[in-house]
């Protein structure tokens, strides 16, 4: 009886270290994105591109397990599980492009400087960028190799916000701002900011909560203009301003803190619970603190239902109108004639909007 009851022991074991193992076991986009290889999304990708292998098979199908004794290779490397997480911002400077496979992506050409170059130095873990700059911009943009991190910062539904300030190369018209608060189709496809403002004639602010590629180039150049610069200077709650007093210069660096990386995580949390819902006018968008002023001396107001006798009594500068300033027109008319133009030749070179029945100024 005694001899019968230990083989249902040793049974019973064998039962519970084959549970052990299934239960170590992880999907395969998961063990990469812990490995710092890419965001959870991003490595299903890697995945189905054939560039994974497992102990020497490739793998191309979602939802393989994997053990911690498998040998994995992401293009002919083995990677590892990392156990120190890293949070970097980076102050990207104009002319490094945000991508880690910069040899696979253009083949052909010359290679560019790449953003995690002026990281590799410093840090031994395998980092990549959450979310993207393009080479011609330049700004703040976050590093890690935590892959549930850049899932959740990443993920459309976080609605995180990113601050943008703008310069073109020639003085804007006064009601862009709010035309891009109302939304843009440019080529078929629509753009809207959070909200946007103007700080002088060449500059505005632009607050975006989707990662539309160039979307503000785009609505930019689709009113006849060029972007000068364009300069991310907040994500989310984070700025250049360093802890303990300063700024982040271009091309540094500096490591979020855990308090800074658990409040971001909460951000986005938050904000999926509680979508944003778009603000189709300057007075709705006067309700959030965007509009208040505070804290931004700079900022200038374009309140075009301002009374008349004070616009009046300020400098009529030909820069103000876009190059409508003296002449038998005012400003003001020259914006109505200009957009009855519009209306009628809708090739003239601006979008207007489909869901938009007159042009506000």
């Amino acid at each position: 009886m005694k001899q019968r009851v230990s083989v249902l022991n040793l049974q019973d074991n064998e039962k519970t270290n084959q549970s052990n193992s299934e239960d170590k076991k992880v999907r395969l986009q998961v063990a990469l994105a812990h490995s710092g290889v890419a965001s959870r999304r991003a490595c299903e990708k890697i995945i189905t591109d054939g560039r994974v292998t497992v102990n020497g098979e490739k793998v191309i199908e979602l939802g393989t397990k994997v053990s911690p004794e498998d040998v994995i290779c992401v293009d002919g490397k083995q990677v590892f599980l990392e156990a120190t997480k890293r949070y970097v911002l980076l102050n990207k400077p104009i002319g490094y492009v945000c991508s880690l496979s910069e040899e696979n992506e253009r083949p052909d050409e010359p290679a560019r400087n790449l953003a995690i170059d002026l990281l590799k130095p410093h840090f031994s873990e395998r980092l990549y960028n959450v979310g993207r700059l393009d080479m011609y911009s330049s700004g703040l943009i976050l590093f890690t190799n935590d892959g549930d991190f850049a899932s959740v910062v990443s993920h459309p539904s976080a609605e995180l916000e990113k601050e943008y300030i703008v310069e073109t190369s020639m003085p804007y018209p006064r009601y862009l701002p709010e035309k891009f608060m109302r939304g843009v189709r440019v080529d078929g496809v629509f753009y809207k900011c959070r909200f946007a403002e103007g700080l002088s004639s060449h500059k505005m602010r632009v607050v975006l909560i989707e990662g539309k590629n160039r979307e503000i180039r785009r609505v930019i150049e689709s009113f006849d203009l060029r972007v000068k610069s364009l300069e991310r200077v907040r994500i989310g709650f984070i700025t250049a301003d360093l802890p303990g007093g300063g700024v982040l210069g271009t091309g540094e660096y500096r490591e979020l803190s855990e308090s800074e990386v658990k409040k971001l995580i909460e951000l986005c949390r938050k904000n999926k619970e509680t979508p944003f819902k778009h603000s189709h006018t300057r007075e709705d968008a006067a309700q959030n603190d965007y509009s208040s002023g505070k804290d931004r001396p700079f900022a200038r107001s374009f309140d075009h239902n301002a009374d008349r006798s004070q616009r009046r009594s300020e400098p009529r500068a030909r820069s103000e109108y876009n190059g409508y300033g003296k002449g038998s027109r005012s400003g003001a008319s020259a914006y109505k004639r200009d957009a009855s133009s519009y209306k009628k030749n809708p090739n003239s070179g601006r979008t207007r909007n489909e869901d938009d029945s007159d042009y506000r100024y």
